[in-house]
């Protein structure tokens, strides 16, 4: 029965924990990225980019036809009408680094932040084929590879005929 409240006990104070937290993080945003309340709404999408990545700003809500947003990480751009516009992240931006993209309507500014990170994956597909190009005749195999593959055969044939010949004196 101990065991039972204990339990209990335990399972309503991290639920209480849980709910103490959840302001916080809704506070911060939907990503945890923190960003200041502004008469006009602005936004960066992705929040994470790679050096030399597009990331897209939008703006909605300012009274005049032009909001410009500057960061140093690119160069600065001037959103019309609300429309939506890109820039792109320069590619001597430091990977992990944060960078703070400000948005001015009419002397109001807001602020975000963008986060670079570091490129993953291949960029090119992987080269299928025989292997490395070392000692390579004529783009084929090697003469390493070949020999290998004939001490490969061999021996595998040398096997066969060593089972054959135990069955066979087996059997008699």
């Amino acid at each position: 029965m101990r065991a039972i409240r204990a339990a209990s006990a335990a399972l309503l104070a991290s639920a209480a924990l849980g709910l103490a937290v959840v302001p916080t993080a809704l506070a911060a945003g939907n990503d945890g990225n923190e960003q200041n309340i502004t008469s006009f709404g602005f936004s960066v999408t992705p929040v994470t980019v790679v050096p030399g990545g597009t990331v897209t700003l939008t703006s909605d809500g300012c009274e005049v036809p032009s909001v410009t947003v500057t960061s140093g990480v690119f160069d600065t751009v001037t959103l019309s009408e609300g429309r939506s516009g890109t820039a792109t992240v320069d590619l001597a931006a430091k990977a992990g680094a944060r960078y703070e993209i400000t948005f001015d309507c009419k002397g109001e500014r807001g602020t975000t932040a963008l986060t670079v990170v570091a490129p993953t994956g291949a960029h090119k597909g992987v080269k299928a084929g025989f292997g490395s190009e070392a000692g390579a005749v004529d783009g084929g195999l090697g003469t390493a590879e070949l020999v290998t593959g004939a001490l490969l055969i061999a021996g595998a044939l040398g096997a066969a005929v060593v089972l054959i010949r135990r069955r066979g004196t087996a059997g008699a």
